[in-house]
């Protein structure tokens, strides 16, 4: 029971024995490894024995009887005949075999299928039947007249059932397309994926077009998109260009306008600023013209130095024309070639890999550029053929129409509407609808059924189901006949109705005349057919010929551009070196430059020093020559005065000899000294004795003080001389260090340049070395060997046509060339000897010119005067500056006095105002007094009783007539205020305050 076997032992009489138990049922039902029996156990009846174990079966078992048991004993047959013979069956060794349960599977899922594939094969049939009724009524009611007829929707017999349907259909596509949609969004995303990598960067695919009559065809040159790079370097070469070409645009303001601005200035302006600003133009305009006059004067100057600089001598010979006469000797009647051991390069042919690089991107964007050009041409060729196709199917059905008015053995034969193939549009083969893919399936399909019929399968592997799909074209066509016999028959009794009535002249006049008519335009329609096939395989064979010698060109210019390419890989193998002897070159030029400009400023500063110790000797001699004029003849100090002079500079002389041992002017300086007449060596007790302080008796004081005076502008000059010398000398030592630099340089830049040559040459070579592919004729070659083209054409030249009738004609232009130099030569003699006489002319008219303006100066200036500084005069300008000024000042204060007088009669009127107030106030309280004095009287006549009704009305006029005494106070104060200050106002300038009251 461990190993999951049900052991079954018979018993007889319920005796249990070792001897019964030997005989035993064993019956392995459970797994052997995981089937141990859990549980046993009989039936209520003791008929049935049940038994579980861990695999989780459970298994019922039939108790039999012992009699039953021995009929039911099994019997053991007999070995068959020729056992050993046979062939021992093969164990199943492929994992991919079907097992027992397997095969039962698929047996029954055949079954299921082949059920369900009857069952929908008779619904099949059932709605097949259905609609070839429903054909057959649709046939039956187009041939009832139209009032009889019945209308398509009609035979719905409820809208809702269609409704649903659709609906349904709408609901089931729209899951399927949720379904479908990540896998469709995958393969959309592979798709692009796949146009970006392939189709993208393809500017024209292959597109052939063929002849319509012949065999003829031509086809489109297949072109990637050029890459992004070559655009840009184009682009920018436009900005470049139109950089180059934009100006800004001013807009001046017109001359009418300036006057009208200056005239409105002049009329708001009064005369005196006119009159200053019209003086002050007029000195500048004098100071302008001055200062022009002295630039032109200086500027004649400049040009005659210049001219006289730039004189050659008379056996000079320019350079440039000796070095080209050189370079023509050498190279008189001998071509170079590249293959030459002293060729070299010229500066304009040299080549880098950027410049290669160059023509490499223009060779490949012109070959585009006419690829593309032949494309667009070829494309418009397709589109012609196109239009003439429907061109064609219209006049096609134009000649069926009036043919069908003709006779069978009048028709001629319709001219085949041609056809357009599947590579004049290879771009419809990546589109794509349902309609395709519908084919496609079924294509699959077939091949997929084919190879099962192949591999001898016996039935399908996977559910093959059909969809509800339309009445196919020959279901529907097969209603068609019928309606057509029909309408046939319709028709042929209608021709037998018209037969039976004959026609008449009229009638048979005009049948004859329609039936010209459509010969006559049957013959013009095949014409325009045959002309439109004839143009369109005309125009192909055009461009194919054109397209043929494009090819040629575009083979030669595929070839040139691999000769480029493989320059360019050598010219970037030897880039590096070259760069690097092209930098040591440039390092080693401008070195040699800045040394040249460093040398040529310390040449310029020599000379200045030059000059300057030129400048300072001739004032040195000039001052000694002063001194022996103010000495006079016979003087009986001159040498006491000398060495007055000469007494403090002996030291500075002494030491200036040691220093200047190698100066060129040192002879000179002392043969100036020795010519004074002084003694230098004198004995140190004199020099003690010596004093130079005191003017000696008898001595003229303002000579010695004159000597004095020269003696201190002499030390200046020969320390200014000194420190003069010193720099010369330290300039010289510099430019001699810096010459000796420059020499170093020069030989390492002869050297670097000689390296630089020599790579170029090897690059030359090697590039000499690559094979160059030049197609030409036989009736092109001209080397011939015994009149025979030879095998070896290693020593032949390739020429251009272009090229050799160059150096054809070039020999006769030389020819000419040499005759016209010829005569411009005798024409420059002669050119020179009239230059000669004229100049000699022109020397002594010039010193006539010059002795008559010397006389015309004397008489009329009594000395000879110097025309240039008088045109440089310009007057007193100060002077009118000066006056100028004057005149400004003084329209200054007469302003200023305007105002003053202004504001002294503003203050006038408002003084007689305030006494014209007053005057009045005045009277009034003048008849104030009167009042008040018959008021006095009137109250003296009357009564004492009578007084005491105006004791109210006396306070009131005792008050008003105190407030009137303080009002008069005031007033008076005012006046007299106002009097003081008229007073000082007349006396002097100033200002009226009035005081508040």
């Amino acid at each position: 029971m461990q190993n999951g076997a049900l052991c079954v032992y018979p018993l007889q009489d319920k005796a249990v024995s070792v001897n019964t138990l030997k005989e035993y049922w064993s019956l392995n039902v459970h797994d052997n490894d995981h089937g141990q029996i859990q549980g046993i156990c009989c039936s209520f009846d003791d008929r049935f024995l049940i038994t579980c174990g861990e695999d989780g079966n459970i298994f019922t078992f039939n108790i039999f009887s012992e009699d039953v048991h021995k009929e039911l004993k099994a019997q053991i047959p007999s070995p068959r005949s020729g056992l050993e013979k046979e062939k021992a069956t093969e164990d199943i060794e492929n994992p991919n075999a079907y097992n027992i349960e397997q095969v039962k599977q698929k047996e029954e899922y055949e079954r299921i299928v082949k059920e369900a594939e009857e069952k929908k094969n008779k619904k099949r049939e059932e709605l097949l039947a259905l609609r070839h009724k429903f054909l057959f009524l649709l046939q039956k009611n187009q041939e009832l007249p139209k009032h009889m007829q019945l209308q398509r929707e009609e035979y719905e017999m409820d809208h809702r059932i269609f409704e649903e349907l659709t609906r349904q259909t709408a609901q089931r596509i729209h899951l399927v397309q949720k379904e479908l949609a990540w896998e469709h969004e995958k393969n959309l995303i592979g798709l692009q994926k796949l146009q970006n990598q392939f189709r993208d960067s393809l500017e024209f695919d292959t597109v052939v077009v063929h002849a319509i009559q012949s065999n003829h065809e031509i086809s489109t040159y297949r072109l990637l998109a050029l890459p992004e790079k070559c655009y840009q370097d184009k682009q920018m070469g436009e900005q470049a260009e139109e950089r180059e070409i934009v100006t800004e645009k001013t807009h001046p303001r017109t001359v009418e306008e300036e006057a009208a601005e200056k005239l409105e200035t002049l009329e708001v302006r009064k005369p005196t600023i006119s009159y200053i600003e019209s003086k002050h133009e007029k000195i500048k305009r004098s100071i302008e013209k001055s200062n022009k006059m002295k630039a032109k004067i200086m500027k004649r100057k400049a040009e005659w130095d210049e001219l006289y600089k730039s004189k050659p001598s008379d056996d000079y010979e320019d350079p440039k024309d000796a070095e080209e006469i050189k370079a023509a000797q050498e190279n008189m009647g001998f071509y170079e070639l590249k293959t030459a051991t002293n060729y070299r390069v010229p500066e304009h042919k040299h080549m880098n890999v950027e410049k290669k690089m160059m023509q490499l991107t223009s060779l490949e964007m012109l070959i585009h550029e006419k690829k593309a050009d032949m494309n667009k041409e070829v494309m418009s060729l397709r589109d012609l053929k196109v239009s003439t196709i429907e061109e064609i199917k219209c006049l096609v059905q134009e000649l069926e129409s009036i043919q069908a008015a003709l006779d069978l053995s009048e028709r001629l034969p319709v001219p085949p509407i041609p056809q357009l193939h599947p590579d004049e549009f290879p771009e419809k083969k990546f589109e794509c609808n349902s309609d395709i893919l519908l084919k496609f399936k079924e294509e699959q399909e077939a091949k997929a059924k084919l190879q099962e019929q192949l591999e001898g399968s016996s039935s399908p592997h996977a559910f093959g189901h059909e969809f509800l799909r339309a009445p196919s074209k020959e279901e529907a066509v097969g209603a068609h006949p019928r309606k057509t016999a029909s309408s046939q028959v319709t028709g042929k009794q209608k021709v037998f109705e018209i037969e039976k009535s004959e026609p008449t002249e009229m009638e048979l006049e005009i049948l004859k005349r329609e039936k010209i008519k459509n010969l006559y335009l049957q013959e013009i329609m095949i014409k325009k057919i045959n002309a439109l096939v004839i143009n369109f395989d005309a125009e192909l064979c055009i461009l194919r010929h054109k397209k043929l010698k494009l090819d040629v060109q575009m083979k030669n210019a595929d070839l040139r551009y691999i000769t480029w390419y493989e320059e360019l890989l050598i010219l970037k193998n030897l880039e590096k070196q070259e760069n690097f002897l092209q930098g040591s070159v440039n390092t080693l030029t401008s070195e040699q430059e800045a040394m040249q400009s460093e040398m040529n400023n310390y040449l310029a500063q020599m000379e200045d020093r030059k000059c300057e110790i030129a400048k300072l000797q001739a004032c040195k001699r000039s001052l000694y020559a002063s001194f022996q004029m103010s000495l006079g003849e016979n003087n009986e100090f001159a040498p006491f005065l000398t060495e007055v002079l000469e007494k403090k500079t002996k030291c500075m002389e002494k030491k200036e000899v040691g220093r200047e041992a190698d100066e060129d002017d040192e002879n000179e300086e002392k043969g100036e000294e020795s010519t004074l007449g002084t003694d230098e060596e004198k004995s140190g007790y004199e020099d003690e004795v010596f004093d130079d302080s005191v003017c000696p008796k008898n001595c003229d004081e303002a000579l010695f003080r004159n000597t004095i005076q020269l003696r201190q502008k002499l030390v200046d000059i020969k320390e200014d001389l000194t420190e003069e010398k010193k720099v010369a000398a330290n300039l010289r030592k510099k430019y001699n260090a810096l010459a000796k630099k420059a020499k170093v340089v020069e030989t390492s830049l002869e050297t670097a340049e000689r390296e630089l040559e020599t790579l170029r040459w090897e690059k030359q070579q090697r590039m000499n070395e690559l094979y160059v592919a030049v197609p030409l004729k036989l009736h092109q070659v001209e080397y011939l060997v015994n009149g025979e083209m030879p095998s070896d054409l290693s020593q032949a030249l390739v020429f251009s046509n272009q090229t050799l009738e160059y150096l054809q004609k070039r020999i006769s232009e030389l020819h000419d060339e040499k005759i016209m130099q010829r005569e411009l030569y005798k024409k420059a003699q002669k050119h020179y000897k009239q230059l000669v006489q004229d100049k000699k002319e022109m020397e002594i008219k010039i010193q006539q010119l010059e002795m008559k303006c010397n006389d015309l100066m004397v008489k009329k200036f009594g000395q000879l005067v110097d025309f240039e500084a008088v045109q440089t005069h310009s007057g007193s300008i100060r002077m009118e500056e000066l006056q100028v000024q004057i005149m400004e000042k003084e329209y200054m204060h007469s302003q200023e006095l305007k105002k003053w007088e202004e504001r002294i009669s503003d203050l006038r009127q408002q003084l007689m105002k305030l006494t014209k107030e007053n005057t009045i106030k005045l009277q009034q309280l003048n008849q104030f007094h009167l009042e008040k004095q018959q008021l006095e009287t009137k109250m003296a006549s009357l009564k004492n009783d009578l007084g005491i009704e105006f004791q109210a009305t006396q306070t009131t006029d005792v008050k008003e007539k105190a407030k009137l005494k303080s009002r008069l106070k005031h007033l008076t104060c005012d006046t007299a205020l106002l009097r003081e200050e008229i007073h000082f106002l007349r006396r002097k300038d100033g200002c009226l305050f009035l005081q508040p009251s």
